[in-house]
């Protein structure tokens, strides 16, 4: 298959740990652009799942799902890993080569068509090993994305996880855009809109929330010709 340029704009999509709801937010991002006529692909460089795992439910299959695609070009099977653990420690357990970063950017491949937006999900947190040689600040280094999505939740514990991660994704690029995303938001939850708040107000973050806000995402993905905000 011939591999285009990258993307238009092209987003990673990090999370302050795991089960925070990265690939849930993905595949809505990914649904809601394409609802408005994007080209969009996405794609999970490695992923690991527990072998009784019901395929369906795997990030590949939810992210090829929103996106139209098919989950083996989501995710190559050969970056699929049957321990629920960091991909380079799951490739480690079940004896298969390691790899590094490089490798992973150099098996990044987006068709033959002109993609509009492309979605990078990584695994697990922020500094979650990513390879043997990385976690997920070294890959947005290596891929310097226009922008960066942080999925949180909202809970408790929001203001300290999001603050920590955001102190690391500083490492990359000045010119990448960060979006902060609160995951599970409750609007009547008290809680969940004063986190909300205090990340806007004190710290200067942008945060969204979902659902309910996607098409605040979406134009924050687009960039400035598509951020009506």
């Amino acid at each position: 298959m011939l591999a285009v340029a990258r993307p238009d704009r092209l987003v990673l999509v990090v999370g302050t740990g795991t089960e925070v709801g990265k690939t849930w937010v993905s595949a809505r991002l990914v649904a809601t652009l394409r609802a408005a006529n994007v080209s969009v692909a996405a794609r999970k460089l490695a992923q690991s799942f527990e072998p009784d795992d019901d395929p369906a439910d795997l990030d590949s299959a939810v992210l090829a799902a929103a996106s139209g695609e098919a989950t083996e070009v989501v995710c190559p099977p050969h970056r699929c890993y049957e321990v629920a653990m960091a991909p380079p420690m799951a490739a480690e357990l079940l004896g298969r080569p390691g790899f590094g970063v490089a490798d992973l950017i150099a098996e990044l491949a987006w068709g033959a068509k002109r993609v509009e937006v492309g979605l990078v999900e990584s695994a697990g947190g922020v500094r979650s090993p990513q390879a043997d040689d990385g976690d997920a600040v070294d890959l947005a280094r290596s891929l310097n994305p226009d922008v960066v999505i942080l999925v949180a939740p909202a809970g408790l514990g929001t203001i300290n996880s999001v603050r920590l991660c955001m102190d690391a994704l500083a490492e990359i690029a000045p010119t990448t855009q960060i979006a902060v995303v609160l995951n599970r938001f409750d609007a009547t939850n008290d809680l969940h809109r004063r986190n909300g708040d205090w990340l806007a107000r004190h710290d200067g973050y942008r945060v969204v929330t979902v659902p309910g806000e996607e098409a605040v995402l979406a134009a924050i993905v687009r960039g400035p010709a598509g951020d009506s905000s």
